[in-house]
């Protein structure tokens, strides 16, 4: 299959980390109130930054799937292996942020942050600066997988 353009795959490649997004915004409609409402570190980050620094991250994700999909097919295991993390990403805000499964979304992060290390591995191998790309997107979800087990403990009876 041959690729789009590179203009018009850089356009899908935003259109597929931003759909992950609002995927996972979708479920956290009501993140800020139900973030409110539970005991946090003192290091937690306040509620208003996730969404810019999830933003940035998202156009960093489409970037590095750019730069990798430009010298692949669609079906290489990179870009498989993207779009498989990309999924669990979106599925997280859903277990934490819409159902409240404290266990279950520990284990998902701890999951993702598995598939990113892997992802950024593969991506190494094809394109530096794409791993280099997903580094800023692994630091705050290895961040978010502390806090998340943090929130959870400090949270028995709202997170299960």
């Amino acid at each position: 299959m041959r690729a789009p353009r590179a203009g018009g795959l850089l356009l899908v490649c935003f259109l597929i980390a931003f759909t992950a997004e609002a995927l996972g915004a979708l479920a956290s409609i009501h993140a800020a109130t139900f973030y409110a409402q539970l005991m946090q570190p003192p290091w937690a980050p306040p509620a208003w930054l996730f969404g810019p620094v999830w933003t940035v991250l998202y156009a960093l994700m489409a970037i590095a799937l750019w730069r990798i999909w430009r010298r692949h097919t669609t079906g290489s295991a990179p870009i498989v292996l993207f779009l498989v993390q990309l999924a669990v990403n979106a599925a997280w805000s859903w277990l934490f942020f819409r159902w409240h499964l404290g266990p279950a979304s520990f284990a998902w992060i701890m999951l993702l942050v598995v598939l990113l290390i892997a992802t950024v591995r593969m991506f190494w191998r094809v394109d530096h600066l794409a791993a280099a790309l997903l580094l800023p997107y692994l630091a705050w979800v290895s961040f978010a997988c502390a806090l998340s087990w943090a929130v959870w403990r400090a949270n028995p009876a709202l997170l299960g």
